[in-house]
């Protein structure tokens, strides 16, 4: 087991190019770890009731300054996590690190299973915006072609959104979680066993090596370090700043908020799904949007390439418009100006990934290690 550990950890073969964008993967890690140490804290005390849950929930910060500070490193940590997220699959976007199919297909599943995961956990509150948002969100199932009834009715146990959903979302919220524990090991094998990307494009990403400890670990630390004291600055200085207003009203089914929206990294696809009247048609920009974004590529041209720089910051661009608007009341002209987004983010990202394309047949060669 040490030696399993040494030679993964300590003695592992590291670039010495790697820059702090390639500390994203050990930051999320981290953050991983401390959502679900918090998130056993939490389990021990929630109720999943839909009478109980709100009361319980708003109850756990007058329980103890513990409970308090667990409660909002959990809120907090999500937040954390899809930042890094973000920069970690940009990262990996802008250097072509998705030619390692590997490293690149188990850590798109670990994306799409975390975005699961917190919508799930964005459930268990039980508030007005929760409520609605899973009530919205959950419909979309009916639409599926042929199998959408029965869909919807498998996810949500019944008709509507009701107690039973919330008690399936809390398992599947905590089972989950231990899921993503283990494809994030799977994503650190693969990592392992073709090697890590670099800036320089250096191939096989072995030259001028250096052992990842004690460079890589004092780099990591420092980046970690810095990330907690910036949690914590939120956390103590305001708490509140990532949850909605309707986070402290009770959920009514009775009673239809204004303006239904999820939580912010939902955001950018909230827009995309409602862009289109239909919301099949909605369901499918969305699917092509992810299909495209995790489509294998083996791109030539690296991140120097003047053009290819213009369009990943174009891309990033709109997708901080597209998040935008998600936020905004569905009405002219947000509704317009999300469907041209989201038409010109699926072209552009089909370009950004397959314009630059080489390889033929010797670039399909070992798919899971190179």
């Amino acid at each position: 087991m040490l030696s399993l550990v040494r030679s993964n950890v300590v003695d592992l073969p590291t670039n010495l190019s790697l820059s702090y964008f390639w500390c994203g993967g050990f930051m999320i890690s981290a953050f991983l770890v401390l959502q679900v140490l918090s998130g056993v804290v939490l389990s021990l005390l929630y109720v999943a009731d839909s009478g109980l849950s709100f009361g319980c929930v708003l109850a756990l910060n007058d329980e103890s300054i513990f409970v308090w500070l667990v409660r909002y490193m959990h809120i907090w940590g999500v937040t954390f996590i899809f930042v890094l997220f973000i920069i970690h699959m940009g990262r990996a976007l802008y250097y072509t690190s998705y030619s390692k199919l590997g490293v690149w297909n188990v850590g798109f599943v670990l994306d799409l299973v975390m975005m699961v995961e917190a919508f799930l956990g964005y459930i268990l509150p039980w508030h007005q915006m929760s409520y609605w948002a899973a009530t919205v969100l959950t419909s979309i199932l009916n639409s599926v072609p042929l199998i959408g009834g029965v869909l919807y009715k498998f996810v949500v146990g019944g008709f509507s959104v009701t107690n039973v959903t919330l008690v399936r979302v809390f398992s599947a919220h905590v089972c989950l979680a231990f899921v993503i524990l283990g494809l994030s090991v799977v994503h650190l094998f693969y990592l392992h066993l073709g090697g890590s990307n670099n800036p320089l494009f250096v191939s096989g990403g072995y030259s001028d090596v250096v052992l990842f400890h004690s460079l890589f670990t004092n780099k990591d630390g420092f980046v970690l370090v810095c990330l907690m004291w910036c949690c914590c600055l939120f956390l103590m200085l305001s708490p509140d700043f990532v949850l909605d207003v309707e986070s402290y009203i009770q959920a009514d089914p009775l009673v239809t908020p204004v303006s239904i929206k999820p939580e912010w990294y939902f955001l950018a696809f909230y827009a995309m799904l409602r862009s289109i009247e239909s919301k099949v048609g909605g369901l499918v920009l969305v699917l092509l949007f992810l299909f495209v974004l995790w489509v294998p590529a083996f791109n030539k041209s690296c991140s120097y390439s003047v053009g290819r720089q213009y369009v990943f910051w174009s891309i990033f661009s709109i997708f901080l418009l597209l998040s935008y608007l998600g936020a905004c009341h569905p009405e002219y002209p947000y509704v317009l100006v999300s469907k041209l987004a989201s038409v010109v983010i699926v072209f552009l990202l089909a370009l950004f990934k397959c314009f630059w394309v080489v390889g033929g047949v010797d670039g399909w060669k070992n798919l899971w290690c190179k």
